[in-house]
């Protein structure tokens, strides 16, 4: 063992009594706020959406035409720049391609080719590249009535007006709250849409929100706050208030 003299000791002594008075103690007064969470450091969207196009939801996934399907992965902003990160296949799986994308890019799934619109830290829009697909996405079900699983696809993954304004008219006004409870329980919506609070953390105000429907992960917003904006079937809500007992957002488009 090393050694030291007598004065040095004493030293070291007080030093470490010193040190053992001055440690906050973590439940009382003088101890750390926790650290919110960083900012995305936008633009919040760049492109413009000219209407009748498909949202990929952050998180989540969509299904396209000709059996395939695509997924909002990731995304990045640097203050001036959003960029985009694409997955193949409406939901995930191992060695998927991936497209790094901004507006004006291109892509193509299952042999069909899509033009990137706009880009949003909550939504990818594209737009169908030929008339077929703009016409199969927007073909309207036969019933408006959703049966739960796959045989929704047609009220989940659509561009039709008839669809959308009934999944629309399922949420409060705008201008209104929707309150998501943080109870974990399932909150059900016109067309087949259900939404869970995955978690709360009020010491960061941050919350996660999923989104499911045709058994697909549709929208998984992780560490959203307050002034957020995140969607839900073709409508926009900003994060109002977070707690944890519930999400309170508030409708902001018509």
């Amino acid at each position: 063992m090393r050694r030291y003299g007598t004065a040095t000791a004493a030293a070291l002594a007080l030093l470490a009594l010193a040190g053992c008075g001055t440690s906050p103690d973590p439940g009382g007064e003088g101890a750390g706020e926790p650290t919110p969470a960083a900012r995305d450091k936008g633009p919040a969207c760049v492109g413009e959406d000219p209407g009748a196009t498909v949202h990929v939801l952050r998180g989540g996934g969509f299904k396209l035409p000709g059996g395939g399907g695509v997924q909002y992965a990731d995304a990045t902003a640097d203050g001036t720049r959003r960029t985009a990160t694409l997955r193949d296949g409406a939901t995930y799986a191992s060695g998927q391609e991936e497209w790094k994308v901004a507006p004006g890019a291109e892509v193509t799934v299952s042999g069909h080719a899509y033009a990137v619109r706009q880009v949003c830290a909550h939504r990818v829009v594209l737009e169908p590249e030929s008339a077929e697909d703009r016409a199969t996405l927007a073909a309207e079900p036969a019933s408006l009535e959703p049966r739960q699983g796959a045989a929704d696809d047609a009220l989940c993954f659509t561009t039709g007006p008839a669809v959308r304004n009934a999944a629309a008219q399922g949420f409060p006004a705008e201008g209104d709250t929707l309150a998501l409870l943080a109870n974990g329980g399932v909150q059900r919506f016109p067309t087949g849409l259900s939404v869970t609070v995955a978690y709360v953390h009020p010491d960061t105000g941050t919350a996660g929100l999923d989104a499911n429907c045709a058994t697909v992960p549709v929208a998984g917003y992780e560490d959203v706050q307050a002034g957020d904006t995140v969607e839900f079937a073709g409508v926009e809500f900003e994060v109002a208030t977070l707690t944890d007992k519930a999400v309170r957002l508030t409708r902001t488009s018509d």
